[in-house]
């Protein structure tokens, strides 16, 4: 055997169910032994910053890739809600992630050049996560609204991820945790995508919405099985097998987030949802043609269903 095949596994299955108080539960004993709390990735610090005053009455967190996109529907956010004024970066002087508060709803992205996949939304995770501890929010919901590649579904349908795998179809998030492999379960608030499928329905769309399997990559290029990227040691009749096998057992888009955000609202017993758009159908190909007026539409469907569910909870 390998030296480094003998490594100890964990697996952690943490309960999905919410708090009754309706905080979210952060896992860290540590954390009581701090005075002090400098969250450095966000620019905000328990010290000078009052987190309760700012954020004490957020009820809905959005995520995306890009700032420019998150500051958009920070602004539709304001417009549909009647807020007056335009999205102020409250995380500015961080200079790596973008965060727009409009009434009860935080739009947040990162801006840093490489920030896409796990990595990147782990960090923001995880302060995000304290802000919300150190506010006392109460009764939040966590959405990743982003674009995908679809997998046997139209181009520009909207994917509500209602499980997430890997490149191997393993439903867990792994992670290397102090010399140990640590397999943190996945898995989603089912009445959340109950209720994000009927808001669906009621829209006049003239697209579709799919709820299915996620598969979460671990980079653009090649566990995405793309012909196109600078390395490539498989042929294409390999990449349509395994794009084939992956259709076959229910998996809808391929994107590069879905693991980690689900595995991490299910620690901290929060609902959160994964609303992605198709920028292509992969089983066709590689390279998304659209032009950038195309894009725009395309990545404003999946932010006006959150939106409307966001609406539709608020007139509650």
């Amino acid at each position: 055997m390998n030296k480094f095949d003998d490594i100890e596994i964990i697996y952690e299955d943490s309960p999905l169910d919410l708090n009754p108080d309706g905080r979210i539960k952060l896992r860290n004993p540590h954390m009581d032994c701090l005075e002090s709390d400098f969250l450095y990735h966000l620019g905000l610090d328990t010290k000078k910053n009052n987190l309760k005053q700012m954020f004490g009455d957020v009820k809905f967190i959005c995520m995306g890739g890009t700032a420019e996109r998150m500051q958009d529907f920070a602004q539709l956010v304001a417009n549909e809600l009647g807020i007056d004024g335009s999205p102020v970066d409250l995380a500015k002087d961080s200079h790596r992630y973008s965060m727009f508060k409009i009434g009860p709803v935080l739009s947040v992205s990162v801006r840093i050049t490489h920030g896409m996949g796990v990595s990147s939304l782990s960090i923001l995770m995880h302060e995000l996560f304290k802000v919300a501890h150190y506010a006392d929010c109460k009764d939040l919901c966590f959405f990743r609204i982003g674009t995908s590649g679809g997998l046997g579904v139209p181009p520009g349908s909207i994917i509500i991820t209602d499980k997430a795998v890997d490149e191997l179809m393993r439903p867990f998030f792994e992670l290397h945790i102090s010399g140990k492999i640590v397999r943190r379960s996945c898995r989603f608030d089912a009445k959340l995508i109950e209720e994000l499928k009927e808001i669906a329905k009621k829209q006049s769309n003239q697209y579709e919405t799919f709820t299915g399997t996620t598969m979460c990559a671990m980079d653009f290029y090649e566990t995405q099985s793309r012909l196109d990227g600078a390395f490539c040691n498989y042929t294409k009749e390999d990449k349509q097998n395994f794009l084939q096998k992956l259709s076959k057992n229910g998996v809808k888009n391929i994107e590069m987030e879905a693991l980690v955000f689900g595995s991490m609202c299910q620690m901290a017993c929060v609902r959160g949802a994964i609303v992605c758009v198709t920028l292509l159908n992969r089983l066709d190909g590689d390279q998304i043609a659209s032009s950038k007026a195309c894009l725009r539409e395309l990545q404003n469907r999946p932010q006006r269903l959150v939106l409307d569910y966001i609406k539709y909870k608020l007139s509650q």
